[in-house]
């Protein structure tokens, strides 16, 4: 029998062994999971604090840049939402939420010392540190009855003296970020159901515009370090993932390709690097995850 023909004889004869395999009897699934998210980085870059959950209630943890070393730095029976670190590394503003009432709260930077800041008739988010750290910017809640969104006031507070003043209103606004100089806001605002935008106003509220112009949900902005760039969340991609934009508006650049719901972009201090939450349908179920893409190897 010439070669070629015994090879050939001697593959067929292997193949029904291996088509005789049953088939698999299910599929396996995802059981562990965890939900890591919304970051806010200190001020020396070294260390962020963000929220993980833990037994069903949103915890705020602290760890080094790199997920290492991390440490629980509240531990009641309640949710914490959208740490912010001050500018001197000494204290995180934070939402407390209880029942029906979201405050926005103090703590040290270790934990301890936890003290109400905004006024307790208002149901507030979102806080950001004016770069001074003498005042602290935050909006009322708009997801009073999800999904449809209702009108959202932009304030500021000083934290010497606890007295509030208004600084954004009518329509639906939220995520203010002050410029590094202080001289400008930058925030999100609703224009439809699905149209949200990012705005920018003097620091006072006057003279608010739209940056992004685009029919796609725009939202989370984050000033760069140096004042001239913005960096934000959008489904233009259909996906939600972070972009990069001159602070006028202009070129306009993706970060990098992820799958998920990325959102609530923070720059590192240096401006090289861009942290952000991205959350996935994991089978059953959902994960968060904190990622980061570097910036300074693309320059602009």
């Amino acid at each position: 029998m010439p070669w070629r023909a015994s090879c050939c004889l001697l593959f067929l004869a292997a193949l029904p062994a291996a088509a005789a395999q049953e088939p698999p009897l299910t599929l396996a699934y995802q059981v562990t999971r965890s939900v890591n998210l919304d970051l806010s980085i200190s001020p020396d870059g070294k260390r962020m604090v963000y929220i993980s959950e833990i037994a069903g209630k949103e915890q705020l943890f602290a760890a080094d840049i790199d997920g290492s070393n991390p440490v629980q730095l509240t531990h009641d029976e309640v949710n914490h939402e959208d740490p912010a670190w001050s500018p001197d590394g000494k204290t995180i503003a934070f939402v407390l939420l209880q029942g029906d009432r979201e405050q926005i709260h103090l703590m040290k930077a270790d934990g301890s010392g936890v003290e109400p800041l905004a006024p307790p008739e208002l149901r507030t988010i979102h806080p950001a540190w004016s770069p001074d750290g003498k005042r602290v910017a935050f909006c009322t809640d708009d997801d009073l009855k999800p999904p449809k969104k209702n009108d959202s006031d932009i304030y500021e507070i000083e934290i010497a003296t606890r007295k509030s003043r208004k600084l954004i209103t009518g329509g639906v606004n939220t995520y203010p970020v002050w410029s590094p100089d202080g001289q400008k806001l930058v925030f999100r605002r609703m224009l439809g159901e699905s149209d949200s935008e990012v705005f920018v106003a003097n620091s006072d509220g006057s003279g608010a515009h739209n940056l992004t112009r685009n029919p796609a949900f725009d939202g989370w902005p984050a000033w760069s370090p140096d004042g001239t760039r913005i960096a934000f969340a959008s489904n233009r991609n259909r996906n939600y993932e972070i972009y990069v934009m001159d602070s006028d508006g202009g070129h306009v650049r993706r970060v990098a390709n992820t799958e998920g719901r990325a959102t609530a972009p923070k720059w590192s201090p240096n401006g090289k690097t861009l942290y952000f939450p991205i959350c996935k349908k994991v089978d059953f179920t959902f994960s968060c995850e904190i990622y980061g893409a570097k910036l300074d190897a693309f320059g602009r």
